[in-house]
């Protein structure tokens, strides 16, 4: 079986601009939470990403024509660039890595995926549209633009599907009901329909003869001066189809990976692996399975989430998994809830002997397997038995038996959770195995998250040593100690001796286990 090494990676967390700065931070068992922005004043922490995307200007301005880092700026979600940032920084820790994984063609892949998308840039839009669609439609309902309403009003007979005049309903119904009583009378307006007919006549303009390039530049031409007039003459608003930019189609879940190829100018298999909250292992798997078979030499394999926003917050608070006290909740404690936190991790995984006969050297410690499984049985409280057969799959897979592990990250979410989960772990690996929990340090990551919490074990590792948690010892949850005693609190401590462990259990019961090991 093929090994595979981790020859760069790079990071954006919370309080962390680059690997240098997360490893650095990782030293103090502080917390790197802090107080959400949005909703207005409020009782939530979550994992910020400390980022700043024209750090990048200049790798970028030495590769690609000046507009490259503007059109990058302006039409790319935070995801995207965040990612972007990551790969970069993951670029230089080996040197001559880039040329590498351009020369290996179609044998260097990009799997770079995430937990929610580009959710920000989604609600951006779709609050646009929904303004200028509230706009169009009290413009063409209005009784002087809409012949209609004037005859209606003339009668008062009900009309089938009409909507409840606003000036009838509860005045906390109020904006929903001049909405429905806007796009009715909208659709009934004749105007709007003479208006629409002349906008078809401008639309159906298509190229005709002579050169095609120079032919179609004048079409678009002519239409948005036609378009200019059309508005002028009703003095209309802005259709709602115009108020939503193309930034939708720039920003779908492959993005992030299909833009690393460009700055990458890597040609290989590129494509988006999405598995919630266990999308790191998955995507790693993939990575690994793929060097393995000999389908590529490289992988650029990675997870990135946007920074916290009211929709996931607001959508976590309401699964009853967000604390919302004000206060950092650690797991293994009180099972609060978890924080919501954004970032990116790339790593740039290789075929060990193709890169170390380069004079690559190899990051961290060795990923030698994952295995993954579903529960296929509830929403979002995971089972015994999916987490359990993972864990299976992947020490059987390793070659490596219970007694053999040295250390375990857990998936923990500061929920009554992970309290199944630490029975979990018991029920397959011995009282000896030394126990990490990480999401009250930088929050819960999504995708991101687990890639986090393994780049944090790798690098602790390669030090000799497990980074401290913010947990005491006297937080520790009482009946969660009667299952298992040794974990590490708020102190480093030396990396034992085997391997490690990294269990990621995602929303639908989606769980992927790791196992790694230091290098011999």
């Amino acid at each position: 079986m093929r090994r595979v090494g981790i020859f760069g990676w790079g990071v954006v967390a919370p309080r962390s601009r680059n690997i240098e700065a997360f490893e650095k931070n990782l030293a103090s068992a502080e917390s790197w939470l802090s107080a959400f922005q949005g909703f207005g004043p409020n009782n939530f922490l979550v994992g910020n990403p400390e980022f700043d995307f024209s750090e990048y200007k200049p790798w970028i301005d030495a590769r690609f024509p000046a507009t490259r880092f503007a059109q990058l700026e302006k039409k790319m979600g935070m995801p995207t660039k965040m990612a972007i940032g990551s790969f970069i920084q993951a670029l230089g820790q080996n040197p001559g890595l880039e040329q590498e994984l351009q020369g290996l063609g179609p044998r260097a892949h990009v799997y770079v995926g995430t937990g929610l998308g580009d959710l920000p840039t989604i609600h951006d839009i779709t609050l646009g549209l929904h303004r200028a669609q509230r706009r169009w439609d009290r413009f063409w309902a209005a009784p002087e633009r809409n012949s209609a309403l004037r005859r209606w009003q003339e009668t008062r007979e009900p009309l089938t599907g009409m909507p409840p005049d606003p000036a009838t309903v509860d005045p906390a119904e109020l904006d929903v009901a001049e909405e429905a009583w806007w796009h009715f009378w909208a659709g009934q307006s004749p105007e709007l329909r003479e208006y629409l007919a002349e906008q078809k006549e401008i639309e159906g303009l298509g190229v005709e003869g002579g050169n095609v390039e120079s032919a179609k530049l004048a079409v678009i031409k002519e239409k948005r001066t036609r378009n200019q007039r059309l508005q002028k003459k009703w003095n209309a608003p802005e259709p709602p189809w115009n108020a939503v930019p193309a930034d939708i189609l720039w920003n779908i879940h492959n993005t992030p990976a299909s833009q690393i190829s460009m700055m990458g100018k890597i040609t290989g298999m590129t494509f988006a692996p999405v598995a919630a909250c266990s999308s790191f292992g998955y995507g790693l798997k993939l990575a690994l399975d793929a060097i393995r078979r000999g389908d590529a030499k490289a992988v650029v394999m990675g997870m990135t989430d946007p920074p916290p926003h009211e929709l996931t917050v607001g959508g976590f608070y309401n699964a009853r998994v967000v604390s919302a006290d004000g206060a950092v909740s650690k797991p293994l404690t009180q099972l609060r809830g978890t924080h919501v936190a954004g970032g990116s991790v790339v790593w740039i995984l290789g075929d060990l002997e193709h890169f170390t006969s380069k004079g690559f050297k190899p990051l961290g410690m060795e990923p030698v397997t994952v295995g993954v499984t579903a529960d296929a049985d509830h929403i979002i409280t995971p089972s015994k038995e999916g987490p359990t057969v993972a864990i299976h799959e992947a020490l059987q897979s390793a070659g490596v038996t219970p007694a053999e592990v040295g250390s375990w990250d857990l998936h923990a979410t500061a929920t009554p959770g992970d309290y199944l989960e630490m029975e979990t772990l018991r029920a397959v690996l011995p009282e000896t195995v030394l126990v990490t929990a990480r999401k009250g340090t930088f929050g819960h990551g999504m995708g991101a998250g687990g890639g986090w919490e393994l780049t944090a074990q790798y690098l602790g590792y390669a030090r000799g040593q497990v980074f401290p948690t913010p947990l005491t010892e006297a937080e520790l949850n009482k009946e969660i100690g009667r299952v298992h005693g040794r974990y590490v609190f708020d102190k480093a401590v030396a990396a034992p001796q085997g391997c490690a462990g990294k269990l990621s259990m995602g929303v639908g019961g989606i769980n992927a286990c790791v196992i790694s090991r230091p290098w011999r």
